[in-house]
């Protein structure tokens, strides 16, 4: 049985929902290799401009699947396959945006902090405990979530594996909007029908340089900047968006 449900709720945009509920969306192995084998052919499809990825009202993923991780070891074939989902995802030039509602603990907060935009239910609540089981973040979960919050803030969380209200990790700047739970995914689609009627060359090349950039010095990443503006004005989007600007109607994208 599917453990993650696509659906295409609007013109370019794919949606995404881990159907797992009696393992409140725990990421088994199987779920990790369909949900990327779907991201992977989402990130090719030319009728798709954003992804949606959601869960339940009760968990977006409560985290790894410790029953299949229990007897691991270090060299454990299994540590390959761990990885399959966060490099589809890594890959992905795509906008994907994160509608969390419930548990986004472990690996589930790892998936949401790997998406662009995460919009959060007053009834979320996000956190790292990795620690209370013996390890710790192995998907970004400490990179991620110290660029995301800072360190002293990540620190705390991660070492006392604090449970984080939607509320606090809005204010600290972990998700980027927080609704009424019942409206988490009706507001991330929304959104994302407003990011798939953009051009959709300039959203890649948004994406792919905030990412890049985030890591390099200032100036190095103002050079990457400059250097993705310059590329666009060989794009027809770009000519199409100016001149019905100038021409004060709607601009038709192309992806061209």
């Amino acid at each position: 049985m599917s453990e993650v449900q696509l659906e295409r709720p609007a013109p370019f945009v794919a949606l995404l929902k881990i159907d797992r509920p009696e393992r409140r969306n725990a990421l088994s192995l199987s779920l990790r290799q369909e949900m990327a084998e779907h991201v992977v052919a989402l990130t090719v499809a030319e009728d798709v401009r954003c992804i949606v990825i959601a869960g339940d009202e009760k968990a977006f993923a409560a985290g790894a699947d410790l029953q299949e991780l229990v007897e691991f070891t270090p060299n454990d074939p299994g540590m390959a396959r761990l990885r399959v989902l966060w490099e589809a995802l890594a890959d992905c030039p795509k906008p994907i945006i994160a509608a969390v509602r419930g548990f986004a603990l472990g690996a589930g907060c790892e998936l949401a902090m790997h998406c662009d935009v995460i919009i959060a239910g007053d009834d979320a609540t996000f956190g790292q405990p990795e620690i209370r089981v013996g390890i710790m973040p192995g998907a970004g979960g400490t990179q991620r979530l110290v660029r995301a919050v800072g360190k002293h803030r990540a620190m705390k969380w991660l070492l006392a594996a604090d449970m984080i209200p939607a509320s606090e990790a809005l204010a600290a700047g972990l998700v980027s909007e927080v609704v009424p739970g019942a409206e988490v995914v009706e507001r991330a689609l929304a959104l994302a029908g407003k990011i798939a009627a953009m051009p959709p060359l300039a959203a890649a090349a948004i994406k792919a340089t905030v990412l890049a950039g985030a890591d390099l010095p200032l100036e190095q990443a103002l050079l990457l900047e400059r250097r993705a503006f310059q590329l666009l004005f060989a794009t027809e989007d770009q000519k199409e968006g100016m001149r019905a600007f100038l021409e004060r109607r709607p601009a038709n994208f192309v992806g061209r």
